[in-house]
């Protein structure tokens, strides 16, 4: 009988979040071998190259605005060769009345200077950004290719041991080593520290160890839409991100001068079904009137031409799971980072890797990571026993990042 492999640090999950934190690892001087399901990287919700980052700038969840801006940060020094910086505006909620000196109070209160945030009315928004709306406009708001960016940070390397193809189904502590065992019982690999790095999976795993974590599925379509190049849609068609009730990529001319945009997305609470759906593409059309504010614009307009399915995945309280799980030395836990996977990803690298190395929190602080918001990323904050002045209320202080309800099908 072979004996299986034994690695120092397995990592679950070869997506944006497992590629780098294997990536962190790698850098840091660690062997690392990373296993997925797949045949090769970022094969699930990080296989499109359609994602945005910007840090958050809203009202109320005062740990989401301070983690979002960190992460931001992070996100946009790890990144940044492939970072595709074309600015993000977001614009004043329609129910709301555009207020300068509060807008710009707000965004001084979460230390967001004009290099980050600029506070805009309706006229200087056109000049700028080519949008006719008040709002906030991100200059350094961006987007990535998830796909290409998780395969770079997985390119072959001494250090790198990959298994693909590889599903693991259940984990168990022996001889203060953890085992990771197939479907079928077979014993695959054998590590010191395991970092479950994948989505939805990540709650079957940690119920084969007696860890109930509270993740929920939603399904999101992007929508690729063409516009022809004599349409009255042209001359709304935004040349900048937009972040909003959806969110939108800058339109792309094609080759015939028509062009492309990329829309989206629907979101579908508690649904996992890949299959696309005609109703979340009209769900789409409808949040692109409203993103550029064209109420009267025409939705036949906008034809579909390709789309993008994935399923993200929550926690209960819409922050993401990052840290060491105490309750099982040498697990750490990198999930539920739903529609923000670049700056949890680019946090999670920092955080777990500064755990598993058992590193000087100095280097932590200096980042930013302040003891409140490490304790409200980590798993114990849902355990019975988890300490309240170290804690705290933390899914009152969590806005939803979706809906709570279905608003697609």
């Amino acid at each position: 009988m072979t004996k299986p492999q034994h690695h120092e640090i397995v990592v679950i999950g070869a997506g944006i979040c497992g590629a780098t934190i294997a990536n962190e690892l790698l850098e840091r001087g660690k062997a690392v071998c990373i296993i997925d399901t797949a045949p090769s990287p970022a094969a699930a919700c990080s296989s499109h190259a359609y994602a945005i980052a910007h840090p958050h700038i809203g009202k109320g969840a005062p740990r989401l605005l301070r983690l979002t801006h960190l992460a931001f940060l992070l996100a946009e020094a790890r990144w940044k060769n492939v970072w595709r910086q074309h600015g993000i505006f977001q614009p004043t909620k329609k129910d709301k009345t555009f207020d300068r000196t509060a807008t710009e109070e707000h965004l001084r209160s979460l230390d967001l200077d004009e290099n980050i945030a600029i506070a805009m009315d309706a006229h200087e928004a056109k000049q700028f950004c080519g949008i006719e709306q008040s709002g906030v406009w991100l200059p350094r708001g961006a987007g990535l290719n998830l796909h290409e960016t998780s395969k770079e940070l997985l390119h072959e390397q001494q250090r790198l041991t990959y298994m693909w193809n590889t599903r693991i189904a259940r984990l168990e502590e022996l001889s203060n080593q953890w085992h990771l065992f197939d479907a079928s019982n077979k014993l695959i690999v054998t590590a010191n520290q395991v970092v479950v790095a994948c989505a939805l999976e990540a709650k079957d795993l940690m119920n084969s160890i007696g860890i109930r974590l509270p993740l929920r599925p939603v399904r999101g379509q992007l929508s690729i839409f063409t516009v022809r190049k004599d349409d009255p849609w042209i001359k709304k068609l935004p040349q900048v991100g937009i972040s909003g009730d959806g969110y939108c990529l800058p339109a792309k001319q094609l080759d015939d001068g028509s062009y492309q945009w990329i829309v989206g997305s629907s979101f579908d609470e508690g649904e996992d079904d890949l299959s696309p759906r005609e109703m979340s593409d009209d769900f789409n059309r409808e949040q692109a009137k409203r993103l550029v504010d064209y109420e009267e614009g025409n939705l036949s307009s906008l034809m579909k031409s390709g789309e993008f399915v994935g399923i993200r995945c929550v926690a209960g309280d819409r922050l993401p799971i990052i840290g060491a799980l105490a309750q099982r030395p040498g697990i750490f836990l990198a999930t539920a980072l739903g529609s923000r996977g670049i700056l949890w990803s680019a946090l999670a690298a920092k955080l777990i890797t500064a755990q598993l190395l058992e590193d000087d929190f100095a280097l932590l602080a200096r980042l930013g990571f302040a003891a409140d918001l490490v304790a409200a990323l980590a798993p114990a904050r849902f355990f019975a026993g988890a300490a309240p002045s170290a804690l705290g209320a933390l899914a009152s202080n969590s806005k939803p990042i979706l809906p709570a309800e279905s608003s697609a099908k």
